[in-house]
């Protein structure tokens, strides 16, 4: 099967190239991109006006499998990944069981490859049941292709597990991702700590808790020689942790949400739980400083924290109800609108977060748009307006603080593995 893309803006942060070309595939597989390719193909899309991409990858994802499919599967999850213009998302293990074992991430990978619509990696549990006491089967479940490993969803508190963690994987070069909130600081606490939250009458998860969280985990990593990413990093201070860190040579790698740059405190409205997200939502400055850390190299990757509920858990009370909300399908539009079309970030600087390093964070043979690289490609319009409606989504989650947006720029073509996946919003057979 040959399919020719025509006339694009072809972005592949690999080598910085950024030029209007043609992209020809075929058998899975990128075999030519230059101006004006006259070769016949079984398929021709005139994608001129449009850029063309590395498959958009996700560090951060939450697929909800196994044990709470009610919130999400593999096929609603992937689905809503492919309309997003993902090609490649790792989920999370804080699955009910964990996955703790090698076992489980044979038979998840199998899963994926059943019922996914897009490339799905497996990031496994450090600790046994994520309860973080005794390390879990890291090891065999490399073995069985888990990617990287975390506790995501709490902080594990015992500093000694964490540095046997950072010295085991240390041998197998692999990284741990962790969610860092000191849990004595943010006890009950359901937004950020300030003036806004005590207008609310809520109790409040302070900065300082993750600034202290992200110095531990860097200065563990740091002495096992091993490396570290910080989830859904959210704080100034703590942007300028890893900062520093990287400057002493730490193999310490950070990502930011699309909320966690765009939105505030400000935003948090006690009769819509859809803002309820941990790292809560922070001060303006905390989101100036993540933009910084973005533009400067600190942070490396832009990720979804993708975090679906069914309707009935997020319609409670602010205090009871989960939090997290259903990312895939808005990440992009969100980036370009409040990022790219404000002149904050460039294009070649968003793709290459959104594909290009988070591919390199977790070692991954992907995020490339070259000769010879299998053909995991996202095709963007960046001025196509629409929007949010939550009817629309794959995901089974509904309840985002995008809903009723009107965005600037969408994926309108996904491709995996040579084949399209998505096509101007909808997911092909």
């Amino acid at each position: 099967m040959k399919i020719l893309l025509k006339g694009g803006r072809v972005i592949n942060p690999e080598n910085k190239f950024d030029e209007v070309a043609d992209v020809l595939v075929e058998d899975g597989k990128v075999v030519k991109i230059a101006a004006g390719i006259e070769e016949t193909a079984d398929k021709v899309l005139d994608v001129s006006g449009k850029v063309v991409t590395p498959g958009l990858i996700d560090l951060h994802v939450h697929l909800r499998e196994p044990g709470q499919e009610a919130k999400e599967d593999f096929a609603s999850g992937t689905q809503a990944a492919a309309a997003g213009g993902f090609t490649t998302i790792c989920t999370m293990p804080n699955t009910k069981p964990a996955v703790d074992s090698a076992a489980l991430v044979r038979s998840l990978k199998m899963r994926a490859q059943e019922v996914g619509v897009v490339n799905v990696e497996i990031i496994g549990a450090v600790t046994k049941n994520q309860e973080g006491k005794e390390l879990a089967e890291m090891g065999d479940m490399l073995e069985a292709g888990a990617v990287a490993f975390s506790d995501d969803g709490h902080f594990d508190p015992s500093a000694k597990v964490m540095l046997n963690a950072f010295d085991y994987l240390h041998t197998f070069d692999k990284v741990i991702i962790n969610h860092e909130e000191e849990p004595t600081l943010i006890e009950d606490g359901v937004m950020n700590e300030g003036h806004r939250s005590a207008m609310l009458g809520l109790k409040g998860r302070p900065t300082v808790a993750e600034d202290i969280a992200v110095a531990r985990d860097i200065m563990l990593a740091e002495y096992a020689g091993s490396k570290v990413h910080i989830a859904h990093i959210s704080s100034a201070r703590a942007v300028d942790i890893v900062r520093q860190a990287k400057k002493r040579g730490v193999k310490v790698t950070a990502e930011a949400t699309p909320q966690h740059l765009t939105m505030t405190e400000e935003c948090v409205n006690l009769f819509d739980t859809s803002t309820k997200i941990n790292p809560p939502l922070r001060a303006q400055k905390d989101c100036d400083a993540i933009l910084e850390g973005l533009k400067d190299g600190t942070i490396d990757a832009i990720v979804t924290d993708h975090s679906p509920h069914a309707q009935e858990e997020k319609d409670r009370e602010y205090i009871y109800a989960p939090s997290g909300f259903p990312g895939l399908e808005t990440s992009l539009g969100v980036m370009l609108t409040d990022l790219y079309h404000t002149q904050k970030l460039d294009l070649p600087m968003i793709v290459s977060k959104m594909s290009y390093e988070p591919a390199q964070v977790f070692g991954l043979d992907a995020g490339k748009l070259s000769v010879g690289a299998q053909a995991d490609i996202t095709v963007i319009d960046p001025e196509l307006e629409w929007t949010v409606d939550e009817k629309e989504f794959y995901t089974k989650g509904s309840h985002s603080p995008f809903v009723g947006r009107k965005l600037k720029g969408k994926a309108v073509l996904t491709m995996v593995k040579g084949k399209v996946v998505m096509q101007e919003g909808k997911i092909l057979d």
